[in-house]
């Protein structure tokens, strides 16, 4: 049984190692490091880090929302994250966190949930649309890959984003 929890600082050791496979993957982040907790931490919003444990409690995938700004017409907007480790991709663990994202995100008054996703990453971008997300725009070589099988190619992403039919209708 797989469930999903609240992020604690404990977890980070997994975390980070989720992150950086996604890294040596080459089709998650044009990262080339994983940051330190503290840098994580700061960056994440408390209130939307989870993570997807097994029955022995062994945390097999993350999901992570930052702030798009700090400007507070934009208070609503959040971009996020969410890795699945390598040995758990394909069980349904990523649309298990992706929905209970959705759930603390709305509930706390998020009105747009964005990221962006290379192209090639089918499985992530079908997770996305089964959970209502849509692609609003392609930005073209937008960057230069820093890890992973694609070192030094210039990369396209695809911005996907999801509204809140909670918000929209207030």
């Amino acid at each position: 049984m797989i469930g999903v929890r609240e992020m604690v600082p404990e977890d980070w050791p997994v975390v980070e190692a989720i992150y950086a496979q996604g890294i040596q993957d080459g089709e998650a982040t044009f990262e080339t490091a994983t940051p330190t907790w503290e840098a994580f931490d700061g960056g994440r919003l408390r209130d939307l880090r989870f993570v997807a444990v097994d029955a022995d409690g062994l945390v097999l995938g993350w999901i992570a929302g930052s702030a798009v700004s700090s400007r507070p017409a934009y208070r609503g907007v959040v971009e996020h994250s969410v890795y699945i480790d390598r040995s758990a991709r394909g069980q349904g663990i990523g649309r298990l966190l992706l929905e209970a994202f959705i759930v603390a995100a709305e509930a706390s008054g998020v009105w747009t949930i964005q990221s962006s996703i290379f192209p090639e990453n089918g499985g992530s971008l079908r997770l996305h649309e089964v959970t209502g997300f849509r692609v609003v725009g392609r930005r073209e070589r937008i960057a230069r890959s820093g890890a992973g099988p694609h070192v030094g190619a210039w990369r396209d992403t695809l911005l996907i984003e999801r509204r809140s039919t909670v918000v929209e209708n207030e």
